[in-house]
């Protein structure tokens, strides 16, 4: 029986080193990876040399793509993300925007009956603090300055045009191996947070290929569901205790009022009963999480907590713009009524 042949981009990402090994797991595929080659790439996709069809390239070139022929089917993974898509916003929609065009257009002159499925992101939603259940139909509004969304809003067009059979899934807040950055201070403490872990959110491309029917030329909100939902504030909470953190006590204005995202779907249960790709909880997370932090770490960190912590406020941007009473950054992050 001839296998189905999958194209796989990003796999070295969080996500897509997850969907490569659910997809090697199945044996019934011939898995093609193109990803950027970088040492991390390189150190990460090195043991599955002899599984797997291994392409190296930019995906911003269209000369690098010319290699991939003949897919069934495509879960496309690669993106640059925040916070180096808002540092570097040209970079975002030249990888983000033009590379999934360039992709499209070689799948459609080589691959022209491969079914896509598109990783998008919440974002497109914009600020969901006074609204925060979200489902499909809702305006896609992506909050001032978030050039992130701007490129998946752009690319989700270019698939949709696209003369492929199309798929589009919508992450939620995909929590696991995140390292810490000065994002932590611009998502506001009352965000309503819904998760999905890596693994199940790799679940959801990979079951995906076989439903093809079912998703055909649709868009999905993908989350954990009502099990994987808390508040930022108390998500914070728990993983600093986890790390030996100790409170979440810094100073007021160290996080900004409005301009993130998040919030819960409303309507994630649709693409569930598809693809049945829910199998952690928020629990199953912090457990997770609290497995990779030793006692020797945590330790440490309580005992330096004052200047870990210390450190962490000097990446916050909101708290650098309240203290050189910065109109316009101010502007930006805070609800200024409710800071005088």
């Amino acid at each position: 029986m001839k296998k189905t042949n999958i194209l796989l981009t990003g796999a070295s990402g969080t996500v897509g080193f997850e969907a490569l090994n659910q997809l090697l797991e199945k044996g019934c595929y011939n898995v093609t990876v193109f990803d950027k080659k970088s040492k991390l790439s390189v150190e990460k996709l090195a043991p599955f040399e002899n599984e797997i069809n291994l392409i190296f390239g930019d995906i911003t070139n269209p000369s690098d793509l010319e290699k991939i022929v003949n897919m069934d089917a495509v879960i496309h993974l690669a993106a640059i993300i925040p916070p180096l898509a808002d540092e570097m916003p040209e970079l975002a929609k030249n990888v983000n925007t033009k590379g999934t065009q360039n992709l499209i257009q070689q799948l459609e002159k080589h691959s022209p009956k491969a079914f896509f499925m598109y990783s998008s992101s919440i974002s497109v939603y914009g600020d969901r603090i006074e609204n925060p259940y979200i489902q499909l139909g809702d305006p896609l509004i992506p909050s001032e300055g978030d050039a992130y969304a701007l490129t998946k809003i752009e690319a989700e067009q270019h698939v949709q045009k696209s003369k492929l059979d199309w798929t589009i899934f919508r992450l939620a807040a995909i929590m696991g191996n995140h390292k810490i950055s000065k994002l932590m201070f611009h998502q506001p403490l009352n965000t309503a947070l819904e998760i999905a872990t890596p693994r199940d959110t790799a679940r959801a491309f990979v079951n995906g290929i076989e439903k093809q029917n079912s998703l055909s030329k649709q868009i999905y909100n993908l989350g954990g569901g009502e099990s994987c939902r808390i508040s930022y504030e108390h998500f914070l909470e728990r993983s600093f205790a986890i790390f030996g953190l100790g409170k979440l006590d810094f100073p007021k204005h160290a996080f900004a009022d409005k301009n993130f995202h998040c919030g819960y779907y409303a309507d994630g249960e649709f693409l569930e009963k598809i693809v049945t790709f829910r199998q952690d909880t928020l629990e199953d997370f912090f457990k997770m999480e609290a497995t990779k932090v030793s006692t020797i770490k945590r330790i440490a960190a309580s005992l330096f907590k004052k200047p870990i912590k210390w450190y962490l406020l000097k990446l916050s941007e909101p708290y650098d713009a309240f203290k050189a009473k910065d109109k316009k950054q101010m502007q930006h992050y805070f609800n200024l009524e409710a800071t005088s």
